[in-house]
């Protein structure tokens, strides 16, 4: 069974150290992701509908609000997985266009092979994370930044971006898709919610969803279903105190049971077991 083994939220996003053999959802973050293989059997992640391998010399990078999944091969065994989830606005205190993290053109290929050095940054993260005890805000963002930046000097397209005068791209472009998706994030709890997201933005539900391919390259499911486990990931880090049936009714669901295989389809872990593990910051 798929489980978390420790999980960092703070200002950076989260760092998740995962055990994985069952295989996830399709599904897409806000934010830019990144995954190291930390132990155990070489898999694959599918991203954009490509085959992309995860070794101890391959890792995968996905843009942000790229649909991936992953792709789990039955009987190869368990993966230990480093994922990250880097948020824009914190890349951004180091330089303000490293903004452009948000921006679904930032990496310029799902699979690269890490040097002994990224190797080596990526392997003192995951022993730091490993240790026992709370890991210092300050020491986590250090290592952190330390390897980010490496692969973003090496496999990005920070520095094109930006001299194109690109823009963050977590809005859209469309502004009938832009007040879709407000609606969309403000109201999880709705059953009808993608119906009436398309009536927020005046268009036929036919309409809406190709108009929505278009300008995002996602269905809105994908986009709702972000901000569902948004939600759930601060809940599950902040409430210590409440109970899971709270959780699955704010976020729209008949019954915790639902939610709880939701969330472990987008993640691998049960939202039981993620909170149990949760460090912030």
């Amino acid at each position: 069974m798929s489980t978390a083994q420790r999980v960092f939220h703070g200002r950076f996003g989260r760092v998740a150290l995962l055990d994985m053999d069952r295989p996830l959802v399709v599904h897409s973050h806000h934010e830019c992701h990144v995954l190291v293989k930390v132990s155990g059997a070489d898999t694959f992640f599918n991203v954009n509908g490509h085959k992309v391998p995860l070794t101890d010399r391959n890792a995968v990078l996905i843009n942000a609000w790229q649909p991936h999944f992953f792709d789990y091969q039955v009987g190869v065994g368990q993966t230990q997985i480093l994922a990250l989830y880097i948020e824009p606005s914190w890349l951004a205190e180091a330089h303000k266009t490293l903004v452009l993290s948000s921006h679904t053109g930032f990496f310029t290929q799902s699979s690269i092979e890490l040097s002994s050095k990224n190797r080596a940054l990526a392997d003192r993260l995951i022993a730091d994370a490993y240790s026992i005890g709370l890991m210092q805000r300050e020491h986590i963002e250090f290592l952190l930044f330390n390897f980010l930046i490496e692969l973003i000097e090496h496999f990005s397209q920070w520095k094109h971006l930006s001299r194109l005068g690109a823009q963050n791209q977590q809005g859209f472009y469309d502004v009938r898709i832009r007040r879709a998706c407000a609606y969309l994030q403000a109201h999880l709890d709705d059953p009808h919610c993608i119906h009436n997201a398309a009536k927020a933005a005046n268009l036929s539900r036919a309409h809406f969803f190709t108009l929505f391919r278009k300008d995002t390259g996602m269905t809105p499911r994908l986009v709702l279903n972000d901000a569902k486990m948004r939600r759930a990931f601060t809940w599950l880090e902040q409430e210590r105190n409440g109970t899971l049936g709270q959780l699955a009714e704010n976020l729209g669901f008949t019954e915790q049971g639902h939610f709880t295989r939701f969330f472990r389809q987008h993640i691998g872990a049960s939202p039981s077991q993620y909170r149990c593990v949760v460090d912030s910051y």
